[in-house]
């Protein structure tokens, strides 16, 4: 318990107080509503501006899980027989920088994503502010049938993604927000240069591990293979039992890996 403790990592509240006065003034809102959320999050301190802004505070500490998390990554990786592509960061204001660049590159080749604000530093601290979507739910809030059409976007999101040389490197259903009927991707960690392809086969993994508790193992892999060739599903079966064993992803691997065999027949 004490480990976990540690892991969570702790912002003063004296120290958080001062970051949201310090957004508060950057964007004149004297008067704002400042909002922490009680969110489960190991990387950073949530909250939300006037619901207006979206703001992580990373600390060194959660710079420090970040690091063991990837080591932990790296091994899976290697244990599903390729390097490990995954990287971390060295310091919190990194952190935020590479999720507000990452960010601003989805939204360039037309990938929904919270509208960028900035990235900075304060008292050590790390700080990104983002658009704040309302009224939205994660992909495992929505139903079985909003699922099923939601899954064609998904992929397709995906694949243009890939197709433009990028990649998410952590992708799971809170990291999809459904809005208005629309897909947001939050959350793109760092994935090595020249590893595209094998972090390609693992997002592809990872959507599909995400997806399959809520529509089913066959309505998955078909919907996948409407964007991704029946190569591509064969690279992402490699890494479906890694994934498995993740805390973040629940679903039986050996039925999906039957579905993109029987795709692959």
């Amino acid at each position: 318990m004490a480990f976990r403790r540690f892991l969570r990592g702790r912002v003063s509240w004296d120290r958080l107080e001062a970051v949201a006065r310090e957004v508060v003034r950057r964007y004149d809102l004297p008067g704002a509503r400042v909002e922490f959320l009680d969110a489960d999050n190991w990387l950073s301190v949530p909250c939300v501006v006037n619901d207006q802004f979206f703001v992580k505070v990373i600390s060194p500490q959660h710079s420090l899980v970040h690091a063991l998390l990837t080591t932990g990554r790296n091994l899976g990786a290697f244990s599903s027989g390729t390097a490990g592509f995954f990287e971390h960061f060295g310091a919190p204001l990194e952190m935020v920088s590479h999720e507000l660049d990452a960010t601003e590159r989805m939204r360039a080749i037309g990938v929904n994503a919270p509208e960028p604000r900035e990235a900075f530093e304060y008292d050590g601290l790390g700080v990104l502010v983002l658009e704040y979507l309302p009224d939205f739910e994660p992909l495992d809030a929505v139903d079985e049938a909003r699922a099923e059409a939601l899954a064609p976007a998904l992929f397709e999101a995906l694949a243009t993604l890939h197709e433009n040389g990028l990649a998410h490197g952590d992708l799971r259903a809170e990291n999809v927000l459904v809005t208005d009927g629309d897909l947001y991707f939050i959350d793109a960690t760092k994935v090595r240069e020249g590893a595209i392809a094998e972090a390609r086969a693992y997002d592809l993994a990872c959507a599909l591990a995400a997806l399959t508790p809520l529509v089913g193992a066959r309505t998955a892999v078909a919907a996948a293979h409407d964007s991704y060739s029946t190569a591509d599903l064969l690279a992402a079966r490699e890494f479906l039992d890694f994934v498995n064993i993740r805390p973040d992803h629940g679903f039986e691997a050996a039925v999906v890996k039957g579905e993109i065999e029987k795709v692959a027949a």
